[in-house]
């Protein structure tokens, strides 16, 4: 709730202060100049950056790996836009601090060592968490996986479908990739 707080009703009032005084030391009109000055500048730089992200995501992708560090990166990108875009010098420093490679990646590096991620093992789905989540390796056949019935995962379920508490289902499978 206090970051709704600051968000929401902080930013723009030290927003609206910062442009009375801009607009009062060099022109009103001088200052919304500025305004969009910063806001074409930024819809540039955003436009380069992006695509050289998505550049490096394809690339990633055709060597085989995960792109989660530009995933990341693109989200940060598309909220430096939204801040260019929104009038106001200090969201425009925020947004360029976005949009600037250094700092992006000093973000992205900051979203990622809290990053819970949920990958797929051979035996299932695993949580990591930790400082490089997307570089997560999958685990071998010997991992703990715990068995849940419909009934245990989803307090709204059919119990005509549901298996009941203690029944046991056994399989074999086999993969179609492994045969090639």
């Amino acid at each position: 709730m206090p970051f709704l707080f600051l968000l929401f009703i902080v930013v723009p009032i030290i927003e609206i202060t910062i442009l009375i005084n801009v607009g009062e030391a060099i022109g009103a009109w001088y200052t919304v100049a500025l305004v969009l000055l910063s806001a074409f500048i930024g819809v540039n730089m955003l436009r380069y950056q992006g695509i050289s992200t998505l550049a490096r995501a394809q690339q990633r992708m055709q060597s085989g790996e995960m792109p989660g560090q530009e995933m990341i990166e693109g989200l940060v990108l598309a909220v430096g836009g939204a801040l260019l875009v929104t009038p106001g010098f200090v969201t425009d420093a925020i947004g360029f601090c976005c949009l600037i490679p250094f700092t992006r990646q000093a973000f992205v590096r900051g979203v990622m060592s809290r990053a819970k991620v949920v990958t797929m093992n051979q035996t299932g789905f695993s949580q990591h968490s930790g400082p490089d989540p997307f570089g997560a390796q999958p685990q071998s056949h010997d991992s703990n996986f715990e068995h849940q019935t419909r009934s245990d995962r989803s307090p709204f379920h059919n119990d005509q479908d549901s298996p009941r508490a203690g029944d046991v289902f056994e399989g074999d499978f086999t993969r179609d990739d492994e045969k090639k």
